[in-house]
């Protein structure tokens, strides 16, 4: 008897501590950089990210006609830069001619298109950095310029809405993460979302990914990150700038937010990440 209701006490004590045990905030990655405030995808935002205290940065990534792998989130200059070249069919140094700061302000003028090795050359120990492969042809190209980096493979992810690029990220660097990018829609029928909780799982077996990376709509709930991660993957969201979207994805376990205002943003949650602490 008295050792039955030891082992009921015992129990309940567990269930307690795990109740009031914390929960993980999750990494706030930024999204290009700093992009709310400096040029997207620049040396400049990334190191601004730093300063603001992200805990990671994300980039997009192209190969120049010459092989070099360079940040950019279109396949052409003609949004961000001074002048129009399409990335695929230009050089490195004829891209390294457009000035893709100056249409964010003055304070910016004379930024360039950095490679991946500038981008990576500014991640400090301990924080993360997310390629998104926007071409698949980048992938072969990746292995070379990571081992030329001082980084470790745990601080590197590979994203990509593209599921072949992913597989073949998993494939060609294997210690590295690798997120399927992905954007759920509400069916105007039915209602669920599009892909599924369950298509996704079943794809990112098949890619061998580790993790999904969506998109931050309002329809995804608790039952939907829950089936993923109960499958046994990570699960991201891009891109949230308003902070009580934020803390609702937070309160949903997502390992990650991707935002343009990483400095802010964390800023405007610290409290309820605190609360959750207390």
């Amino acid at each position: 008897m008295f050792h039955c209701v030891s082992i009921c006490l015992a129990a309940v004590s567990l269930l307690a501590l795990a109740a009031a045990s914390p929960v993980a905030a999750p990494a706030i990655i930024a999204h290009r950089g700093a992009s709310f405030d400096a040029p997207e995808n620049t040396i400049a935002s990334f190191q601004l990210a730093w300063k603001q205290n992200a805990d990671g940065i994300e980039g997009d990534y192209y190969l120049t006609s010459d092989g070099r792998i360079v940040c950019s989130h279109d396949p052409t200059t003609k949004r961000c830069g001074d002048r129009s070249l399409e990335i695929a069919k230009s050089t490195f140094d004829e891209l390294r001619q457009v000035d893709v700061g100056a249409k964010k302000g003055d304070a910016w003028k004379g930024e360039r298109i950095p490679s991946l090795e500038e981008v990576l050359a500014t991640v400090p120990q301990g924080k993360k950095v997310y390629l998104e492969v926007k071409d698949i042809k980048v992938v072969p190209a990746l292995k070379p310029a990571i081992a030329r980096s001082s980084l470790r493979p745990e601080q590197i992810i590979v994203i990509s809405f593209d599921r072949k690029a992913v597989a073949a990220a998993k494939e060609s660097l294997e210690k590295v993460k690798a997120y399927w990018l992905v954007s759920p829609k509400k069916a105007p029928l039915t209602g669920q979302l599009t892909p599924g909780a369950e298509e996704i799982v079943s794809v990112l077996k098949e890619i061998r990914a580790d993790g999904v990376d969506c998109s931050g709509d309002d329809a995804i709930d608790a039952a939907f990150v829950k089936k993923i991660r109960d499958a046994g993957y990570e699960f991201h969201v891009w891109t949230v700038d308003d902070p009580d979207k934020a803390k609702r994805f937070a309160g949903l376990g997502v390992n990650s937010i991707t935002t343009n205002r990483p400095g802010w943003l964390r800023e405007q949650t610290a409290g309820e990440a605190a609360t959750k602490a207390e």
